[in-house]
């Protein structure tokens, strides 16, 4: 097993053949083997897969200008749309990850239009790790909200900055008329990186429609952005106008209804686009990946995450 990459590399693997080429004997001017290495970092199963049988670059390529064009259209063929998305991803792929990673995430869709759609979001993730994005991440945050939920006012229950926080969360949820199943899963979301004592300033922002022209994004490289038509009267907005998600200063997804739909739609143009997490909330999204999607990179969880997930399932 010792060359079993090399051999894998010279048969045309490009998943193993993209980080072929570094620094050797034979190539003293190459980059370092260690400098920038492609692989999949959060369990991505279909990572760079090798084009269909059949189909070469310049095949894929006019697939992806059909695809454009269809998404174009005011009367979308949604069929259609799947068809060629699934047929060109193995080109996606190498366009995201090999030929131009540093490529603005505005520049990557315009040219892959169709990931502004959420049912392609939600396929594209399922291209990647083969699980179903809505109905895997709906079902095990429904399955952890109550114990998340009592966690979350222990914690309140106490004094400190956190503590404070949270019953800043929990006193507007508790104001709530009717508590439905939208109501929990935003509760348990945006409390998360707070419980985590995470700084989430910057990640979620608020824009009020009516007195503001424009939002203030252009320095925001990944956030949540909550639509409200009048002045928030609390730090959540349980039921706002609109949530959108802002990649590098660019509205990508702008008529989402509720937090836990923005989470889910983010995390899916996160593997799709290959985005790094927020290093101010990587605790939370190391959460929602391991725990929520069970999508384990076989690396141990740090101690406050692990002390979460062992609260959660009555460990001591």
């Amino acid at each position: 097993m010792g060359n079993y990459r090399t051999k894998l590399s010279r048969s045309g693997c490009d998943e193993v053949a993209v980080n072929s080429g570094k620094r050797s004997r034979n190539n003293p001017e190459s980059e370092s083997p260690h400098c920038n290495i492609k692989r999949p970092r959060r369990a991505e199963v279909n990572y760079l897969p090798n084009f269909p049988r059949g189909e070469d670059a310049s095949s894929l390529e006019r697939l992806r200008v059909q695809v454009v064009e269809e998404v174009s259209k005011m009367d979308k063929n949604l069929q259609m749309i799947e068809r060629l998305m699934q047929t060109t991803y193995a080109l996606r792929r190498k366009q995201i990850i090999a030929d131009n990673p540093s490529q603005s995430v505005k520049d990557l869709l315009e040219n892959w239009s169709a990931l502004r759609i959420e049912s392609q979001v939600c396929a594209e993730f399922h291209r990647i790790t083969n699980i179903n994005l809505r109905s895997k991440f709906y079902a095990e945050l429904d399955k952890h909200t109550p114990r998340l939920l009592a966690v979350y006012r222990q914690k309140a229950a106490r004094t400190g900055k956190t503590a404070e926080a949270l019953r800043s969360i929990f006193s507007a949820y508790d104001l709530l008329e009717q508590c439905d199943v939208n109501h929990r899963r935003t509760a348990a979301l945006r409390a998360l990186p707070v419980f985590l004592c995470e700084d989430d300033s910057a990640f979620f922002r608020t824009w009020n429609t009516e007195k503001e022209s424009e939002p203030d994004i252009a320095d925001l490289a990944v956030g949540l952005l909550t639509m409200v038509n009048e002045d928030p009267s609390s730090p959540v907005q349980f039921s706002p106008a609109r949530i959108a998600i802002v990649l590098e200063g660019d509205i990508v997804l702008n008529d989402l209804s509720y937090l836990a739909d923005a989470f889910l739609m983010l995390l899916g143009l996160m593997y799709a686009l290959n985005i790094c997490y927020p290093k101010k909330l990587i605790h939370t999204f190391h959460f929602i990946q391991k725990v929520i999607m069970g999508l384990d990179d076989f690396k141990p969880l740090t101690p406050r995450l692990l002390n979460l997930k062992n609260d959660l399932l009555g460990r001591v």
